[in-house]
C-alpha cells in the first residue's frame, strides 16, 4: 500500500475534476424549486397521501389519550367492565384504520417520489442534450452521469418518504405538545427544556453535514470519472501493461470515496444519541417530578400514564426529524449540482424569431470570421471564403490549422466569435437549429455505433426511413456485402460503440447514415481514415454520384481522396493560405504542393 500512494498523488494532478465544495447558507428557494417538482401531483396524489397520513397521525394520539384518560382514570379506577370493553373496541378500529391509513400513505408517497425523480431525470437529461459543445469540453462523461444518476437518485428518499414523513412528525409533535400542555403545563414545561439545547446543537452541526455530504457527491463523481475514463481507455491501459498502476489510483480513490462517505456518516450520526440522551433526561425529570404531583394530589395516575407515553412517542419523531434533515442535506447538495447543470445555458442560443430553412441549397459563406476556444487560443483569423451549392470542397492543413473547427461552426455547435457564417445568405445565429441541422449529415473519423441492430444505426439519421431504403443506402456506400455476412445481415445487435465490427464497417455504416438522411450539406471529418485503400476506391465512385447537387466538405490528411475536389482550401494557424482546385494548387508550387510532395516522398519510402 505504501509503494502506491506516490503513483496515486501523482495519478490525481492529472485526472481528478476541478470540483470542490462550496460553503454556502441554506438555501430554501432552492429546496422551494426542489419541491415545485410534486406540483404536477397535488391534485391526483399528494391529497390521497396527506388524508392517509392525517388518519394515521390522529390515531396515534387518540389512542394513548383513550388509554389514559378514559380506561385508567374513568373506567379502571371505577371498574366499569362495559365502558373498558367499548374503549377496546374502538382501539381495535382505530388500529384498523391505521393500518389502512399507513397502507395507502406509504403506496402513494412510493408513486409520488418515483414519479418526481422521473421527471427530474428526464428534465436534465433532455436539458443536457440542448447545451453547446462547450459545456462537454470542460465535463468529463463521468462527472455528467454522476449529475444524472447519482445526484437524482439521492433525492428519491427524500420524495418517496421524507416529505410526507416530515410533515406527519410536525403535526405529532405539535399534537403531543399541545395535549401535554393541556392537561400539565407545569410538567409539560419541565420534561420539554431541553429542546432549546436541541436546536441550538442541531444548528451547530448543519453546516458542517451539509458540506461533508457535498464532499461525498464530489468524490462520487471523481470515482465516476475514473471509472469511465478506465473503461473507455481500456485497450490502452492493456497495451502499455499499466494495469497495476491503474488499480493503484482506483484504490486511491476509492478508499477517498470511503473517507468522504465515513465522516458525512459519522457527523450525521450525532443526532442519533443526542436525542436518546434527551429522552432519558425527560424521562428522569418525568419520574421524580411527575410522581410528586401524583402524591400531592396535583395530576391523576391516568395524567403520568400519558405523560409517560408521550414522552416516549415525542422523541420518536424529534429523531426521524433528524434523519429528515440529513436527507434535506444530501437533497440541497444534490440539487445545488442538478440545478447548476439545469441553469447551464447553451452557447450556442437559438433566437425566439428565428426562422426556419424552406429549401436549403447549400450555399456556404465566412464573412470576417474570427473564432477562439478560449481568450488564449485563436483557432480562425477573420478568414472569408465561400462554397457554392453543390461543390465539393476540400480543408487540408495541418493538425489545428482551423479545419474541424470551419466544420463546427457549419453545424453551428460553436458561434463566431466575431464576422459570419451563413447558408443561402442567412446568417446561422438568425436560423433554428433543427432546420440547419436537419438538413447536415456529419461524419467523423471516429465513428459512433449504438447499441442496436445493424439497421437502426443507419436509419439513426432518418428514423422513417423504409428498410428499402436502409438497404440502397447500404449498397451505395459498399455496406451491403459485410453486413449480409453478419450473423443476422441487418438485425445483427451491435455491441455498445459497435465493438464487433472492424474500424472500416464502423465507418462504412456511418457512411450510410449520413446519406439515408439526404442532406443538402455533407462534412465528412477525416471520413475516409479508417476505410483501406481498396474500399475506399469503392466508395469513391459512389460519392461521386451522391455528392451531387449537394455541398460536401471533406477533411483529409489523406490527399489522395480529395483530388477531384471542386475547391481545395489550405490553411494555417486558422488562416488561408491558398486555395484552387487541385491543378491550380500543383501549379502555384505552393504550401499544398509541398504537402503533397511530402506525402508521395512519404510513401516512396515505404
Amino acid at each position: 500500500m505504501e509503494e502506491q500512494q506516490p503513483v496515486n498523488k501523482q495519478l490525481k494532478r492529472f485526472y481528478y475534476p476541478s470540483e470542490q465544495a462550496v460553503e454556502k447558507p441554506f438555501n430554501w428557494l432552492q429546496m422551494t424549486r426542489l419541491l415545485a417538482y410534486v406540483k404536477p401531483y397535488m391534485r391526483s396524489i399528494l391529497p390521497g397521501a396527506m388524508l392517509a397520513m392525517l388518519l394515521s397521525t390522529i390515531v396515534r394520539l387518540a389512542v394513548p389519550t383513550l388509554i389514559s384518560k378514559v380506561a385508567i382514570d374513568i373506567a379502571i379506577r371505577n371498574k366499569d367492565v362495559n365502558l373498558l370493553t367499548y374503549i377496546v373496541i374502538i382501539i381495535s378500529v382505530l388500529y384498523v384504520l391505521s393500518y389502512i391509513g399507513n397502507h395507502f400513505r406509504i403506496k402513494l408517497v412510493n408513486i409520488l417520489g418515483q414519479k418526481v425523480i422521473h421527471d427530474l431525470r428526464k428534465q436534465l437529461f433532455s436539458h443536457v442534450q440542448r447545451l453547446s459543445h462547450n459545456f462537454f469540453d470542460k465535463r468529463s462523461a463521468g462527472s455528467i452521469l454522476v449529475r444524472i444518476l447519482n445526484d437524482v437518485n439521492s433525492l428519491q428518499e427524500l420524495f418517496t418518504n421524507g416529505i410526507i414523513n416530515l410533515l406527519m412528525d410536525v403535526i405529532t409533535l405539535l399534537g403531543i405538545i399541545a395535549i401535554l400542555f393541556y392537561f400539565s403545563p407545569q410538567l409539560a414545561i419541565a420534561i420539554l427544556v431541553i429542546l432549546p439545547i436541541m436546536f441550538y446543537i442541531s444548528t451547530a452541526l448543519r453546516k458542517k453535514i451539509r458540506r461533508s455530504w457535498q464532499d461525498v457527491r464530489i468524490q462520487k463523481s471523481k470515482l465516476n470519472s475514473h471509472l469511465n475514463e478506465s473503461l473507455q481507455g481500456i485497450r490502452i491501459t492493456q497495451s502499455f501493461s499499466q494495469e497495476k498502476e491503474n488499480s493503484a489510483f482506483f484504490d486511491g480513490v476509492n478508499t477517498d470515496n470511503f473517507e468522504k462517505e465515513r465522516l458525512a456518516m459519522k457527523k450525521s450520526a450525532y443526532f442519533g444519541p443526542f436525542v436518546e440522551m434527551s429522552n432519558a433526561i425527560g424521562t428522569v425529570i418525568l419520574i421524580s417530578l411527575g410522581s410528586h404531583m401524583i402524591i400531592s394530589g396535583t395530576i391523576d395516575i391516568g395524567d403520568f400514564v400519558l405523560f409517560a407515553t408521550f414522552l416516549g412517542m415525542f422523541w420518536e419523531p424529534i429523531s426521524r426529524l433528524g434523519q429528515v434533515y440529513n436527507q434535506l442535506l444530501v437533497a440541497m447538495a444534490s440539487s445545488e449540482r442538478i440545478f447548476e447543470f439545469l441553469d447551464e445555458q447553451p452557447n450556442v442560443e437559438e433566437k425566439p424569431d428565428a426562422k426556419s430553412f424552406e429549401d436549403m441549397k447549400g450555399r456556404i459563406e465566412f464573412d470576417r470570421v474570427q473564432f477562439a476556444y478560449d481568450s488564449d487560443r485563436i483557432a480562425l483569423h477573420e478568414i472569408s471564403l465561400e462554397m457554392k451549392a453543390g461543390q465539393t470542397v476540400a480543408l487540408v492543413g495541418h493538425t489545428g490549422s482551423g479545419k474541424s473547427t470551419i466544420a463546427n461552426l457549419i453545424s453551428r455547435f460553436y458561434d463566431p466569435t466575431k464576422g459570419q457564417v451563413k447558408i443561402d445568405g442567412h446568417d446561422l445565429r438568425d436560423m433554428k437549429l433543427n432546420s440547419l441541422r436537419n438538413n447536415i449529415s456529419v461524419v467523423l473519423q471516429d465513428t459512433f455505433i449504438f447499441s442496436g441492430s445493424i439497421k437502426d444505426n443507419i436509419r439513426f439519421g432518418r428514423p422513417e426511413a423504409t428498410d428499402e431504403e436502409v438497404i440502397e443506402a447500404a449498397k451505395v456506400v459498399g455496406a451491403h456485402d459485410f453486413i449480409l455476412r453478419l450473423a443476422n445481415g441487418y438485425e445483427t445487435e451491435v455491441e455498445e460503440r459497435g465493438s464487433i465490427l472492424s474500424a472500416g464497417e464502423r465507418q462504412l455504416l456511418s457512411f450510410a447514415r449520413a446519406l439515408l438522411a439526404d442532406p443538402r450539406i455533407l462534412i465528412l471529418d477525416e471520413a475516409t481514415a479508417s476505410i483501406d485503400t481498396e474500399t475506399e476506391m469503392k466508395i469513391q465512385h459512389a460519392l461521386r454520384k451522391l455528392l451531387e447537387g449537394r455541398t460536401a466538405i471533406m477533411i483529409a490528411h489523406r490527399l489522395s481522396t480529395i483530388r477531384e475536389a471542386d475547391q481545395i482550401i489550405v490553411l494555417e494557424h486558422g488562416k488561408i493560405l491558398e486555395q484552387g482546385n487541385h491543378d491550380e494548387l500543383m501549379n502555384k508550387q505552393g504550401e499544398y504542393f509541398q504537402l503533397v510532395k511530402s506525402q508521395f516522398e512519404m510513401l516512396d519510402a515505404l
